[in-house]
């Protein structure tokens, strides 16, 4: 009784429908802002206890009313919400009924390797770049893992979207969301072709890591991966300049003068003993050196049918295709 007499008080059932003013000496405003956590199964009463403690409700009896009187128990979304102090009611419910929440919006591009996804999750506040890099070298219960060498982290798998953490997400689960992601972009149907073609998810994504590193041109992709599929099939070195990149990438030193993709590399970067480097060593390197995008793992299960065995970059970044080595010591001598 005494609940309903204070509402009686303050408002009237139109008020309900058009919004509250705020309470006095409090004026919304965006520098005014507080962050709740509204957990699983939390009760319409705590929720509003909270709030009103954060002042950003002026009663949290007047928010039970109202949510019960529009029907909405059970039916308040759990997340990380960002509210201003003072605001009206009815939007602070409206927002929790429609789970608007504040998410830590994180990025990540094709062709990017974990530790610059590490990098990034720790710069968007989402994760620190350690417990990350540790996440990846865990073990996650997804079918397309399954032919992933034991030892090796997730990289690859990663895959390039534009996300939206919860701002108590743990990195576990936003690892998994990303191989969820993966999992579901990597289609049964796109999985099945590659089978059918010999291929299996971890060479498929091995491929279309250094196709994404390639690629300038999106319509290049499948003629890319034409060319090095042809070069596998016929016991040619892969001689891949992104593959070296990533070798050189994993050494500290080169990293904090060149960055995680040195651009123009050496003949000693060349000659580096790492199983990376398609230079020295045939076949595919034992995993991938990035995170590809679905078009370059589309371009390596569906290629381009050619009689290309090599291709130099042009000053645009696309490529000149060569079907002889003669020719492409002309595109060599032409381009660079």
């Amino acid at each position: 009784m005494v609940g309903i007499a204070i509402w009686q008080m303050q408002e009237t059932p139109g008020d309900l429908l058009k919004g509250e003013a705020p309470p006095a000496g409090l004026t919304p405003s965006s520098s005014q802002t507080v962050l709740v956590t509204i957990r699983q199964g939390e009760s319409v009463r705590d929720v509003g206890e909270r709030l009103e403690k954060e002042a950003v409700l002026s009663s949290a009896i007047l928010f039970r009313i109202m949510v019960a009187l529009e029907g909405y128990e059970g039916q308040l979304k759990a997340g990380d919400y960002e509210f201003e102090k003072g605001m009206p009611t009815v939007q602070v419910i409206d927002r929790l009924r429609k789970g608007i929440t504040s998410p830590l919006v994180v990025t990540i591009r094709e062709g990017m390797r974990a530790e610059e996804i590490a990098d990034l999750m720790q710069s968007k506040g989402v994760v620190s770049r350690q417990s990350f890099l540790e996440a990846i070298q865990g073990s996650y219960d997804f079918a397309f893992l399954l032919n992933k060498p034991v030892r090796a982290n997730l990289e690859g798998y990663l895959f390039p979207d534009t996300y939206f953490f919860g701002r108590t997400t743990s990195v576990e689960d936003a690892v998994k969301q990303m191989l969820e992601n993966f999992d579901t972009k990597f289609s049964q149907d796109l999985r099945q072709e590659a089978a059918n073609l010999g291929l299996s998810v971890h060479t498929v994504v091995t491929l279309a890591s250094i196709v994404e590193r390639e690629a300038q041109v999106p319509e290049e992709r499948p003629i890319i991966a034409g060319v090095f599929l042809r070069r596998l099939r016929l016991g040619i070195p892969l001689e891949a300049d992104p593959t070296v990149q990533y070798a050189v990438g994993n050494d500290p030193a080169s990293v904090a003068e060149f960055g995680y993709w040195k651009k123009e590399l050496s003949q000693q970067d060349l000659e580096v003993d790492s199983p990376y480097n398609t230079y020295r060593r045939m076949g595919l390197p034992p995993g991938p050196i990035a995170n590809p995008g679905l078009a370059s793992i589309e371009a390596v299960v569906r290629p381009a049918q050619t009689n290309y065995l090599y291709f130099v970059a042009k000053p645009d970044g696309s490529h000149a295709f060569a079907e002889t080595l003669e020719e492409h010591l002309q595109n060599v001598e032409l381009y660079r």
